[in-house]
């Protein structure tokens, strides 16, 4: 296939490698200067677009994903597919859904998780919205990219499953995070508490697969010095996405809240911007009951 793939940052790079790797022809663009393995690069997200069966997008919000799209989508061929990857708000999804429409394309909101290595090693979970005919054009693209693709529904569904799961991923990691500041305050030792909790009722993704205390289980940023695999700034992001949808759906959603809220305070207040997520930890170690 010819696909164009514009967002050739941390994520979208890779990606676009892998597709290039596979034996796909693969034009891309971004606003920085970024060479990728086997990726031909364009000097303007039309060009990368023009005459592609599918266009790829992976963009920072859905102010930019509605910039692009008013650019690149009379620049598509009539009956191609434009998926975009990105993690933006419901109704930006829908609103470029509704103009790929328009325009005789199929329309699939894909946002991903996996996070950079997931990228790299070609091992992202998509979550779709859309018809299904644009999924069925869009998944064997996504068998390259990744480890598995859920068609969500509708378009919008994508991001409405993207934003529900990291909401859940925040506070799990809070909690997982005060957990382990309680339990070195209680004079509990680490490995002891990952060993109960990693297989009692405690058990999450959070503790058993992306500790957040050095030393103690599988390998992750806490190892090294809580170096970003997934940036505190992107969950607060993402949180704040929840809390929008939460407005507009007029959903009660406390937990969420107060999580945007945690990391609102850690990323602009507390040195937490270009750490991982998980770096909360040593946060709540240094507080006490009244922070």
């Amino acid at each position: 296939m010819k696909i164009g793939f514009i967002g050739l940052g941390n994520m979208g790079g890779p990606m676009a490698a892998n597709l290039a790797k596979a034996g796909h022809e693969v034009t891309g663009f971004d606003m920085a200067d970024v060479s990728i393995e086997g990726v031909t690069m364009a000097a303007s997200g039309p060009e990368a677009a023009a005459g592609a069966d599918a266009v790829i997008t992976m963009l920072p919000n859905g102010a930019i994903l509605r910039l692009v799209a008013a650019e690149v989508i009379p620049a598509m061929t009539k009956g191609a597919a434009f998926i975009d990857c990105s993690t933006v708000d419901v109704d930006s999804a829908r609103a470029v859904a509704e103009q790929a429409a328009d325009a005789g394309l199929m329309f699939v909101d894909a946002p991903v998780s996996g996070g950079i290595g997931g990228a790299a090693g070609g091992t992202l979970t998509f979550m779709a919205g859309g018809s299904a005919e644009a999924f069925a054009a869009a998944e064997p693209l996504f068998d390259i990219m990744g480890q598995k693709a859920v068609h969500c529904g509708e378009a919008g569904a994508g991001q409405a499953a993207k934003i529900c799961n990291n909401m859940i991923l925040g506070v799990t990691m809070i909690a997982t995070c005060e957990a382990f500041a309680l339990a070195d305050k209680l004079g509990l030792d680490r490995q002891k508490m990952f060993d109960v909790v990693s297989t009692s009722s405690g058990y999450s993704w959070t503790m058993n697969a992306y500790c957040p205390a050095p030393g103690v289980g599988p390998q992750s940023p806490a190892d090294n010095n809580y170096q970003p695999g997934f940036a505190a700034e992107l969950m607060l992001k993402d949180l704040g996405l929840s809390q929008q949808a939460a407005e507009s759906a007029d959903a009660d959603t406390p937990m969420g809240e107060l999580a945007m809220a945690l990391y609102k305070k850690f990323v602009e207040d507390e040195d937490g911007k270009g750490m991982d997520f998980s770096a909360m930890l040593p946060r709540f170690e240094k507080r006490g009951r009244e922070g």
